[in-house]
């Protein structure tokens, strides 16, 4: 899905995020911020540690600091995250338009997609309860065509 903002602006609401958060800018996790705002997809914390330590090896990382960042990215927003249970989260830049996923449980392949009609049943859901829906996160799970093929 497409980025629906322009990573300067990212980048400067994220470092304010860290001044109002007491905390200190570093190449560190800039690298984090970027790693998900150039790339599509779905990425583990790991994934985005290896990423980085494979295109700026110079630049000393540890786990911890990816985590970190993107428990504060995930709070203001910034990504999304997709919770696979006991096998953790991949995360996403949040601030893309609205789509949902197809996960399968099998390969752990993530597919996007967009359903005016789902979208329109859930308003009229949240109005049938009188519920002020703000937002909302679907994932379908099963097998994809590719695993189903394998047998």
């Amino acid at each position: 899905m497409t980025n629906t903002i322009a990573y300067d602006e990212v980048l400067q609401n994220f470092k304010t995020l860290l001044k109002l958060n007491n905390l200190k800018y570093t190449t560190q996790r800039e690298l984090i911020l970027k790693i998900i705002y150039d790339n599509d997809g779905h990425f583990t914390p790991e994934d985005i540690y290896n990423l980085i330590k494979e295109s700026h090896p110079e630049v000393k990382l540890g786990i911890a600091t990816v985590y970190r960042t993107l428990t504060l990215l995930e709070d203001e927003n910034i990504v999304n995250s997709i919770s696979f249970g006991t096998q953790g989260k991949k995360y996403e830049f949040g601030i893309t338009n609205h789509h949902d996923h197809l996960v399968c449980l099998k390969c752990g392949n993530i597919e996007e997609f967009y359903d005016e009609l789902i979208e329109e049943r859930q308003e009229e859901i949240a109005k049938k309860f009188n519920f002020k829906m703000s937002n909302h996160v679907m994932k379908i799970t099963g097998t994809c065509s590719a695993c189903q093929a394998k047998g």
